[in-house]
């Protein structure tokens, strides 16, 4: 019964979580991303397959570009510490971009992949093995805010992991 409260728990955070994430701690991702269970070997929990885990950054760029703000940079080396933890160290992820609906579709498209690419360039250039990195561009097909298709919220990267 236990397990299933803190299951539940979870599954509202993920719910209540809206918003991406503008500053975080490494530890913070870390508890963010981690899947649950995963070194578990209760009774309880052992027929539990693991859920992915994402987690919606502000990853701020240059205006119509993929140069990265450097008060992004905080931000993703923090991501980049959380990545090479214990906890994390084995799984691999999948980096988004996503934009506003400002724009076609084509060219929104073609500027998330390649704002994606530059998450993971960077996160690369900080020690994370470029093989755990998937960059994937989503354009503004999946809107955090579709009432809102021009909101800031929606300009974000999300990291998943993909085991």
């Amino acid at each position: 019964m236990k397990h299933l409260f803190i299951l539940f728990l979870s599954v509202l955070s993920c719910l209540a979580q809206a918003q991406p994430v503008k500053s975080a701690t490494s530890d913070e991702l870390i508890e963010k991303l981690a899947v649950p269970y995963a070194n578990t070997r209760s009774l309880t929990t052992r027929n539990l397959e693991p859920q992915p885990r994402s987690l919606d950054l502000v990853i701020q760029f240059e205006f119509d570009s993929a140069k990265l703000k450097t008060e992004s940079k905080p931000l993703l080396d923090n991501l980049s510490t959380a990545l090479k933890s214990d906890r994390l160290k084995s799984i691999q992820f999948k980096v988004e971009g996503h934009t506003d609906a400002k724009g076609t579709e084509t060219y929104n498209q073609a500027l998330s992949l390649k704002r994606a690419h530059a998450v993971v360039e960077y996160m690369t250039q900080q020690g994370i093995e470029v093989e755990r990195l998937r960059a994937e561009g989503k354009g503004f097909a999946e809107l955090l805010l579709p009432e809102k298709p021009l909101a800031m919220e929606n300009r974000r990267v999300r990291i998943s992991t993909t085991q």
